[in-house]
């Protein structure tokens, strides 16, 4: 329960709506407590009349019985109109304040998201997160309206109609409420069992949001290698320990409902026995009885929506423990770093990294500077380092003790204010996003205010070699892309990732094999334009390709996470072995092609 705790802040924030919404719970109370009190005047009036009428037999009288209920019954009919009203109104405040406070959170949720970086989403799954901001934030609201509603209607019922209750007769409310002790004591064991219920089926819940994310994703190579059924499979066994799991808290609530209604059942019989007696002793009236039934009815709807109201709260309780795991999250940066300035060099001081989870060190010891203007090349062999390295520049990993490693003028990156660095930043990941928008609106989306003039779109574009692709598009750069950019090529995504880093006119570029899926042909077109185009700014350029790395002042091989060799172009042709062998089959591969 004390996950709840959270939600205070937003307690406090509505305290206005929220009080007004109590005010109206404790008004709708008072005057459905009048209802029964307006029934026992009106029951005992007419008996009054009707032993005159035995006795008289007059016909007149019968006109007054009449005019006695129909005061009595517009009575009634006026204080449940008024009770509507503020019944109304107490559901408008309390359960707006629950949407107000579902906005809220999500956006506070969708805001941390973003404040976590790449070594977060590497160990949560996209469905996992979705999870969390839907379904979980859906239980949470829950709490906060209906729950909370409910709980103050049960609470204010009781001592309303309680305090009528003792004022009409103190001995049969007490044996009225005889059986409400051993509901406390079911309500409290049960609610244990359904706390720990709701917590493992919103973790399977999750699980199964995960699997469908994966799934829908991934649909054309299940397709391509005719899995369908298998994860089908999958996803059926998901859904049946889901059910499972639901079907177990369901057989709890099975027994706790009926168990309310048993007790409160209970309470009802002592009212017409015991009532029944004082009214034959003559030290209870017909309408006292009619009145403690009418009360005894009133408490059952407030006794009966605590089960419920108690596995919202708990059912609340799971999903944000849930997200209050996400929430304590150490963010990349909490406080106003220093502004990002380049004008000397960047520094690599013995940089090692080691992935969470894993023990094999994806960086050791690397040292090295780039001078401004300068363009450094990265290459080696799969799982040598490289992107690592690239994402480590990058600050994608900026919260890590390995950002200090990392120095721009010699201030470490893990003190330069981490939106003005990326604000200077082009980077261009290995595992191309594109934006179900337009060519456009992906092209422009590194700027600023996401705007481009034709002309930057223009200069993007022909220097990422895009110009020729562009008549092929129905609608040129306005063309709506799939989801992933799935309506492009390979070769086309990495070029529109490409025209996106080069729009933006940064001071750094990192630039993660962005050549990789086009021809060579198109390669050294879009190589001729990126030398001009680098010409003012700072780069890296990751890969494996050595046409690439020619236009670098110095070239890294990095092997195992180790910088082994460093060096012009020409000197790593004489001094690495590795990389004269990637350049002789390289350029035999290009004489094949006639390139």
């Amino acid at each position: 329960m004390r996950e709840l705790y959270f939600l205070n802040q937003y307690l406090k924030k509505y305290a206005i709506p929220m009080s007004l919404g109590i005010l109206f719970i404790l008004l709708t109370n008072i005057f459905s407590a009048s209802v029964p009190v307006l029934v026992r005047l009106g029951l005992d009036e007419a008996l009054k009349q009707s032993i005159w009428i035995s006795g008289s037999g007059d016909s007149l009288v019968m006109g007054l019985i009449f005019k006695t209920a129909l005061i009595f019954g517009i009575a009634i009919l006026l204080v449940s109109v008024i009770r509507g009203i503020f019944m109304y109104y107490m559901r408008q405040t309390l359960i707006v304040v629950s949407r107000k406070v579902e906005y809220d959170l999500k956006n506070v949720l969708y805001d941390k998201y973003q404040q976590l970086g790449e070594g977060f989403y590497r160990k949560h799954m996209t469905g996992d997160l979705l999870s969390r901001m839907s379904e979980d934030v859906s239980n949470v609201r829950m709490y906060i309206g209906p729950s909370i509603m409910y709980f103050a209607n049960m609470l204010f019922t009781f001592v309303v109609v309680i305090y009528q209750m003792v004022q009409a007769n103190a001995s049969l409310t007490l044996w009225v409420l005889l059986p409400l002790p051993i509901l406390s004591v079911s309500i409290y064991q049960v609610s244990k069992r359904m706390n720990l219920g709701n917590k493992v089926i919103q973790e399977q819940l999750s699980l199964l949001t995960a699997s469908a994310q994966e799934t829908f994703a991934g649909i054309r190579i299940i397709k391509s290698f005719g899995m369908e059924a298998t994860f089908s499979k999958k996803f059926q066994e998901e859904g049946e320990e889901y059910k499972r799991r639901n079907m177990d808290l369901a057989k709890i609530n099975a027994m706790f409902f009926p168990l309310m209604l048993l007790l409160m059942g209970l309470s009802t019989l002592l009212v017409i026995y015991l009532g029944g007696k004082a009214v034959e002793d003559g030290t209870f009236t017909p309408g006292n009885l009619a009145e403690f039934v009418i009360y005894l009815n009133m408490l059952i709807w407030p006794v009966a929506s605590l089960g419920w109201t108690t596995a919202l709260v708990q059912k609340a309780a799971a999903s944000q423990k849930r997200i209050n795991e996400f929430l304590k999250v150490e963010s990349h940066q909490t406080e106003v770093g220093k502004p990002f300035a380049l004008s000397s060099e960047i520094a690599v001081n013995n940089l090692s990294f080691t992935y969470e989870g894993k023990t094999l060190m994806s960086l050791n010891g690397v040292n090295f500077t780039i001078k401004k203007g300068e363009i450094i090349g990265i290459t080696g062999k799969t799982g040598s380092g490289k992107s690592t390295l690239a994402q480590l520049l990058a600050a994608m990993y900026y919260g890590s003790a390995e950002a200090k490693s990392i120095s721009f003028d010699g201030v470490p990156l893990a003190e330069i204010d981490l939106t003005d660095y990326r604000r200077h930043l082009a980077y261009v990941p290995q595992d191309v996003f594109l934006f179900s928008e337009s060519i456009r609106e992906n092209i422009a989306f590194g700027l600023e205010d996401g705007k481009a003039s034709d002309e930057e779109l223009q200069r993007a574009v022909a220097a990422s070699g895009l110009l020729n692709d562009i008549s092929q598009w129905p609608k040129g750069l306005d063309t709506i892309l799939g989801e992933r950019g799935v309506s492009l090529s390979g070769g086309q995504k990495q070029r529109v990732s490409l025209a996106r880093a080069l729009i933006k006119k940064a001071q750094f570029y990192i630039l993660d094999d962005c050549l990789s899926a086009v021809d060579s042909e198109t390669e050294r077109n879009i190589i001729d334009q990126l030398q001009g185009w680098l010409k003012q700014s700072t780069a890296v350029v990751v890969s494996h390709r050595i046409a690439p790395l020619k236009m670098a002042n110095r070239i890294l091989v990095l092997d195992e996470g180790s910088l082994t060799y460093m060096g012009t172009h020409d000197e790593l042709l004489v001094s690495c072995e590795y990389y004269k062998n990637l350049n002789d089959s390289q350029s035999a591969e290009n004489q094949i092609e006639g390139v």
